[in-house]
């Protein structure tokens, strides 16, 4: 297994860590940033999720920089970002910080998504994130991040910068998934 394969292993086995600081009953107490006080646990856990997000980032740099693109590689990164941004956004609900509803469109898009790559899988064909699906990633990513930080540093200027870019990643989210869709709907023409 290359660098990048094991980074990307890295970041799947920080999801079980982050959900256990997130919802453990623990009480570490609160911290206060810029007027914005949140539970410890939480803080500690969006830093978690940025640190396993920014993986996502140096995997892939090292993957194309040193040629160690694999199938393996294709396969798991992004399974990877899929289990960390789905374990986030149940856990947001949870916390009541993200609306149910949109969770749902973008795990859904997820699971659909998914279910089109074992078909191509099944006929050979194994496909790389697309630079759409790295957006909506990004996006995703975004929008956690700030919700996990409650809003921080805009919550004392009353800008819903969260709510925001949830609504963006929704947006790429249901975009990519089309698109995703489209470009590979020979999988469902040519199927009997």
């Amino acid at each position: 297994m290359n660098l990048p394969n094991k980074i990307t292993v890295s970041r799947i086995l920080l999801i079980p860590v982050f959900m256990l600081i997130m919802l453990a009953p623990l009480d570490w107490g609160t911290i206060s940033l810029a007027g914005t006080e949140m539970p410890v646990t939480q803080f500690a856990g969006a830093l978690l999720f940025i640190l396993a997000s920014v993986t996502d980032w140096i995997d892939g740099y090292y993957a194309r920089k040193y040629n160690m693109v694999t199938n393996l590689g294709k396969f798991l990164d992004p399974l990877a970002d899929k289990l960390l941004v789905s374990a986030a956004l149940i856990i947001l609900v949870e916390l009541q910080l993200a609306p149910s509803w949109m969770v749902i469109i973008i795990i859904s898009r997820e699971f659909a998504v998914t279910g089109l790559r074992l078909i191509l899988a099944n006929e050979g064909e194994v496909v790389a994130a697309n630079m759409l699906g790295k957006i909506k990633t990004w996006t995703q990513i975004i929008a956690i991040s700030l919700l996990l930080l409650n809003n921080f540093p805009f919550e004392p200027l009353n800008f819903p910068l969260a709510d925001i870019a949830l609504w963006i990643a929704v947006l790429f989210t249901v975009i990519s998934g089309w698109d995703y869709f489209a470009k590979n709907k020979k999988a469902f023409l040519n199927s009997k």
